[in-house]
């Protein structure tokens, strides 16, 4: 059994290393404090014109903890703009489900829900082939697993370690490393040969024509027995052995005008024979 590869390119399920303390920048300050922001925008109704205004300033004054998350997945083929975008989408949506009342400091609300955003444009986003969910899910679950075993077990996880340890076969196992590979796909320009004059692309097959006819030869059997001996050969002499009217007459010992009678009626007789099938 070999030790399982895991590809390089992942965003870990695993929560960041640094808490919530350490997440961003401190909290900023204006004429009120941020998280004072938030509580004013909690008690505020929702059709005060002012909670709109509030609103705004809460996730302009949280800004910094977004972009200072997003930074945090550059560099994973990704443009920081895009994950800066992400990473305010989930922002806004942790100002608008913030509860202060729960009784949990925001950045303790926020930075999963930014990060989860930003989780699920790396998912959904960035596959180079679209796989089903369940295997991209399953994909950060063997990564994972690979980093803890080959702490625990001090080598390389075989795909039964892995097995046993995420409680699934190693059929799913395999699956999953497979599905690992649509995340980054390789251009088909790359050279593959020492000199680089063949690409990748010169390797692919092309359309074979041949298919078109593979159910005219199947056909083409039982209608041949329709016809006689005779009929038979002049076919045979004709198509196969690429002869001509007047050379098939000497060997059979015919007329050549008796072999293009024979040739009219056998293929007319073949065509009856195949058309319905067709």
């Amino acid at each position: 059994m070999t030790a399982v590869t895991i590809p390089s390119t992942t965003v870990s399920d695993a929560p960041p290393a640094t808490g919530p303390t350490a997440a961003g920048p401190a909290e900023p300050l204006g004429a009120e404090t941020a998280a004072e922001l938030l509580i004013r925008l909690a008690a505020t109704p929702s059709g005060d014109r002012r909670r709109a205004r509030l609103r705004d300033r809460a996730i302009e004054a949280w800004l910094p903890l977004a972009r200072h998350l997003a930074h945090r997945y550059s560099g994973r083929g990704e443009p920081t703009d895009d994950l800066i975008q992400t990473a305010t989408v989930g922002l806004i949506k942790a100002v608008d489900k913030f509860d202060p009342e729960r009784g949990v400091d925001f950045a303790g609300y926020a930075i999963p829900t930014i990060i989860g955003e930003i989780k699920r444009h790396f998912r959904d986003r960035t596959w180079s082939v679209r796989v089903p969910r369940r295997l991209q899910e399953l994909r950060l679950a063997i990564t994972e697993a690979n980093s803890t075993l080959t702490h625990t077990l001090g080598r390389s996880p075989q795909v039964s370690d892995i097995a046993v340890h995420l409680g699934v076969t190693e059929e799913e196992v395999l699956e999953g490393l497979e599905g690992a590979r649509a995340y980054n796909a390789t251009s088909l320009s790359t050279p593959i040969s020492a000199d680089g004059t063949t690409e990748l692309g010169d390797t692919l097959g092309g359309e074979d024509h041949e298919f078109e006819l593979a159910e005219t030869r199947v056909a083409l059997g039982p209608a041949l027995a329709m016809l006689d001996e005779r009929e038979q050969k002049i076919l045979t002499l004709r198509f196969y052995g690429n002869l001509t009217q007047s050379q098939i007459a000497d060997q059979v010992g015919i007329s050549q005008m008796h072999v293009s009678r024979l040739l009219a009626r056998a293929l007319t007789k073949l065509r009856g024979e195949l058309e319905p099938m067709l």
